[in-house]
């Protein structure tokens, strides 16, 4: 009989005949490509039948194949439910895999420079087939991976299971933490936009407070590959995200893995003696086989998990894309990404090299030795109030720091850039721009009084004037109109309730909306409107840590105390003391063919 193939084949269809031989060569085939099961076995698998030949078949390919042998072949059963691993860790793996499929299809159409990456991402939202879809679920697998890592480090450590032998288990999973934190700060700046942009500045700028001087001023240079972020430092974020970071992430998941297969999944520590460690030792009748059981349950939760994640990006979540990174203007209330507003806050408690470098990296240096700090040998909770303590007490800090490091936290925004940014924002539509564009009457309206005519309460009119011109202007006397029933006098009840809401920053303020045609000509149609937003408001007076003074108002009650100036009254020269005025406000175009016209309805 010929070594070869084809001619070994032949000899077999002269011996055997062409259906059995054909049936042969299949079920070889098949064996090989699965590392041990034949046909046969997987008709069995299938139907959920103990195995028919021995030795167990279904046990080798957990030996010899490429992928299975980062998988135990079977698995005590208490390990099998939802508790004690809450799928935490496949959970985690199964959004890296999401993330390297759907980055290949966008590395496709990206190019990684400042000069095409944000038209490179608005050809992927507008032209490419399905390339919305691809990138919200490339971005909602950033987040879940982040998420479920973190998860499933908490319950590592709230069930022990990092305990001896399985201290380097838990040093390969904080490598992967930290991995899968900068895999997804990496792919933060990608986009090119306002939000990725200074997101990522607020961040390379902690590198440079590393001291001495000279360390992190190079090593802010290696991060930008400039002294500000531009095409040297998009490319440097682009290859992080796409080659290093993920070798990194599949080095160490292979080992995290063998070393879950070495030491076995850790049983929930009430089933353990203590300082045992009976994992590997499963006895006959509490296996629970890879195959059928945990493969199909697994293939299960795939087919659900990938459910959920369509849903949501079809209906729930969609990737954020802001205007063009642009770094003269510093958007409001510019924040780092979700997972590290903890680190902004800490920011917020005193000095940078302290709160932003050394404290980070004392707590993450603790952690990835802890399992050899910990060295007691029991996993049960009643034994481990201390570890636990200590855990919520990090949890904690950890919720109430990110509350730090928003913007509601600490930050001193002044309250006419607040309603102004609530009513038209820079990114995004707001209640201004939803408005209907038939809704859009010309006149000038007030938030003190919605329902009449009347003259502006403020008569001092030696207000300073905005940068940019606004109408109506507050040198002369105004006269607010009554506001039109309908969607103009909701948007004026919204701005009204703002006024109100700023009202302590913004003593005696009154709002003005000044709605005007733009552009019109004798042959043109009125297709474009110029809304002014206005504020006028007296200056409080603040102390040495900028917070508000107060004082006894004439009918007894605490009042907001104002700044004053002395101002000429008259022709004769004579002066009196008045409260210093204030204006600002921005300007928006509104066109007739606007695409957010009604989004609020």
């Amino acid at each position: 009989m010929s070594v070869l193939p084809i001619p070994s084949f032949l000899d077999d269809v002269k011996e055997k005949g062409i259906r059995k031989a054909t049936l042969e060569l299949i079920d070889e085939s098949v064996e090989r490509f699965t590392a041990g099961l034949n046909i046969q076995d997987i008709r069995e698998v299938l139907r959920g039948e103990a195995p028919s030949r021995r030795p167990n078949p279904r046990l080798t390919p957990h030996a010899d194949a490429f992928w299975m042998h980062m998988r135990p072949s079977y698995y005590h059963q208490a390990v099998t439910g939802i508790y004690p691993t809450f799928r935490l860790g496949w959970l985690s793996t199964y959004f890296f895999v999401v993330e390297i499929i759907t980055g290949l299809f966008l590395m496709i159409f990206y190019t990684p420079s400042p000069e095409a990456a944000y038209q490179n991402m608005l050809n992927i939202l507008s032209n490419v087939p399905l390339g919305q879809f691809v990138r919200d679920l490339h971005r909602l697998g950033a987040e879940g991976m982040v998420l479920a890592v973190a998860l499933h480090t908490i319950r590592t450590f709230a069930t022990g299971s990092f305990k001896k032998p399985r201290q380097f288990t838990w040093f390969s999973g904080m490598v992967l933490l930290l991995c899968t934190l900068f895999l997804s700060f990496s792919g933060y700046l990608l986009p090119w936009d306002q939000l990725s942009f200074w997101a990522v500045t607020i961040g390379t700028s902690m590198a440079e407070a590393a001291p001495p001087e000279v360390v992190g001023t190079n090593v802010n240079l290696l991060l930008r590959g400039a002294p500000d972020i531009g095409a040297g430092g998009l490319l440097r974020f682009y290859l992080l995200h796409v080659f290093l970071l993920p070798m990194l992430v599949a080095i160490f998941l292979g080992v995290h893995y063998y070393k879950v297969v070495l030491h076995g999944a850790s049983l929930p520590p009430q089933l353990e003696e203590v300082g045992q460690d009976t994992a590997k030792r499963v006895p006959m009748d509490k296996r629970v086989y890879f195959t059928p059981d945990i493969l199909t349950n697994e293939l299960t939760w795939l087919g659900l998990t990938s459910f959920i994640m369509v849903v949501a990006v079809i209906w729930f979540f969609h990737a954020p894309l802001e205007h063009h990174a642009n770094p003269q203007v510093t958007p409001l209330h510019t924040t780092a990404p979700w997972y590290f507003l903890w680190l902004q806050g800490m920011l917020k408690l005193g000095d940078k090299v302290f709160w932003g470098l050394v404290v980070p990296t004392v707590l993450l240096v603790t952690f990835m030795i802890w399992p050899y700090l910990d060295v007691s040998p029991s996993r049960r909770y009643a034994h481990r109030r201390f570890g636990l303590s200590l855990m919520l007490l990090f949890i904690t800090a950890m919720l109430f720091l990110t509350y730090m490091g928003t913007p509601r936290f600490g930050v001193d925004t002044a309250g006419d850039q607040e309603v102004a940014q609530a009513l038209a924002p820079v990114e995004g539509v707001g209640p201004l721009r939803e408005l209907p564009f038939d809704a859009w009457v010309n006149g000038t309206y007030c938030t003190d009084d919605l329902t009449k005519d009347h003259a502006l309460p403020i008569v001092d009119w030696g207000a300073q004037q905005p940068p940019v011109p606004l109408y109506p202007d507050t040198s002369q006397p105004v006269t607010c109109q009554a506001v039109p029933e309908g969607r103009l006098r909701d948007l004026m009840q919204t701005y009204k309730d703002l006024m109100v809401r700023w009202g302590a920053r913004l003593p005696g303020a009154v709002g003005i909306l000044h709605v005007q045609d733009d552009q019109k000509t004798q042959n043109s149609a009125q297709d474009l409107k110029r809304i002014d937003i206005k504020i006028i408001w007296y200056l409080a007076a603040l102390d040495a840590n900028n917070q508000l003074q107060y004082e006894t108002g004439p009918d007894g009650k605490q009042q907001v105390k104002l700044q004053t100036v002395e101002r000429q009254i008259d022709a004769n020269g004579n002066k009196a003391v008045a409260p210093v005025i204030q204006t600002s406000g921005k300007i928006v175009f509104v066109n007739r063919l606007s695409e957010y016209h009604g989004g609020g309805e």
